[in-house]
């Protein structure tokens, strides 16, 4: 079997608070671009468009919902994130964060040791 995509998933609880959450996207393997080899892929997920992101280096917010539900992924620098119940991480190239904390408290971000470039996608 495939091993699973690791992914951390931004919510709000009943309550509006946020939280992050371990999740994975399972994987498999399918001949995706005949006549190539099988590649593995995991079950697709409607997305209404992409866009890149660059936080400035002293670019700085307490906290703020998800605009909508989508897909961040850092691709240069680090990215702190925080949430609005006091858990924080560290995002770094390739870290992958599913957003979906678009009500309540929210969580906060910065950049760290300088600017940092995400590609977002908005997911329907």
């Amino acid at each position: 079997m495939p091993e699973a995509i690791p992914c951390v998933r931004l919510f709000a609880d009943s309550a509006g608070d946020s939280h992050f959450e371990d999740i994975s996207y399972n994987m498999t393997s399918v001949q995706y671009a005949p006549p190539a080899p099988a590649l593995e892929i995991s079950t697709p997920t409607s997305a209404q468009n992409f866009f890149w992101l660059r936080f400035p280096k002293d670019w700085h917010d307490a906290a703020h919902p998800s605009p909508r539900r989508q897909l961040f992924v850092v691709l240069e620098g680090q990215v702190e994130g925080w949430t609005s119940s006091g858990d924080s991480r560290i995002f770094a190239p390739g870290d992958r964060l599913l957003m979906e904390d678009t009500t309540g408290g929210g969580h906060g971000a910065r950049p760290l040791y300088g600017e940092a470039v995400a590609l977002v996608i908005a997911l329907e």
